[in-house]
């Protein structure tokens, strides 16, 4: 009987089927089409992120600082424990949230243009140190913490060790704060003592310590004692009241 011979599998390789080629004008225009919405769909995304990102009080900030100044004296004890107990510990918490300025007590003499401290012209001299310390470096957690620092030891200033000692422990250079002092033959620094002391005369401080909030008279130290306190003298109350301050302006609700 014939046996019939099975018919084996090509072994030659297939070839698959091609997709069919659009036209060269169709598939110029559909590569334009894809790159158009890839570059849609990349834009929408860093669109999203940066909604996401955003800091709900950027557009707030500058507005919302709260006006916080502080009156004192170099050589003065309640300005010591005034700094230490209470401004110091809440600017810590709230630095971000406030304009903050250093003022200076004292009485501008017209006849030579000068300017008289309660304790001395050593004080004068303090005072004016503390104030080239802002203006050479005006990030108040720089130059608050010089001038607590001085405050220490009120009674040495303003021997050279002491202000070298605070510099140094501030990462401030000393020189610097220096050449404030003596330029233009000490004209500049007196004219900005000049004008603190101008300032606090206008505003009716005379009192050192005076804690200014929001332009009004928040506390006074004076006499080693609290007063003019209403809302309380520790550092959580002057924190709460800037940040309802700082939120108001901001127009947010508690």
């Amino acid at each position: 009987m014939d046996a019939k011979t099975p018919l084996l599998p090509s072994t030659a390789p297939q070839t698959p089927p091609e997709d069919p080629m659009p036209p060269r004008g169709v598939r110029s225009r559909l590569a334009r089409f894809h790159a158009a919405a890839f570059a849609a769909i990349i834009g929408l995304f860093f669109l999203a992120q940066s909604f996401q990102c955003q800091d709900p009080s950027h557009n707030h900030q500058e507005a919302a600082k709260v006006p916080l100044e502080v009156h004192i004296m170099s050589k003065c004890p309640d300005a010591r424990d005034c700094l230490q107990k209470l401004v110091l510990p809440s600017m810590q918490n709230v630095s971000d949230k406030v304009d903050f300025k250093l003022s200076f007590i004292g009485r501008v003499t017209h006849d030579d243009d000068g300017v008289q401290c309660k304790h001395g012209q050593t004080e004068c001299l303090g005072n004016i140190i503390e104030l080239c310390a802002a203006s050479v470096y005006p990030d108040p957690k720089i130059y608050l913490g010089f001038t607590m620092c001085l405050s220490r030891s009120y009674e040495d200033i303003p021997q050279k060790s002491l202000l070298e000692d605070c510099a140094l422990e501030h990462g401030m250079d000393f020189d610097k704060i220096n050449h404030c002092v003596s330029q233009d033959d000490g004209a500049f620094a007196m004219g900005m003592l000049r004008e603190s002391v101008e300032r606090s005369a206008e505003l009716n401080v005379t009192k050192s310590c005076t804690i200014r909030l929001n332009n009004e008279v928040r506390c006074i130290r004076d006499d080693g004692a609290w007063s003019e306190c209403d809302d309380g003298s520790k550092p959580e109350d002057l924190i709460h009241d800037i940040n309802k301050l700082y939120k108001e302006a901001s127009g947010w609700s508690e």
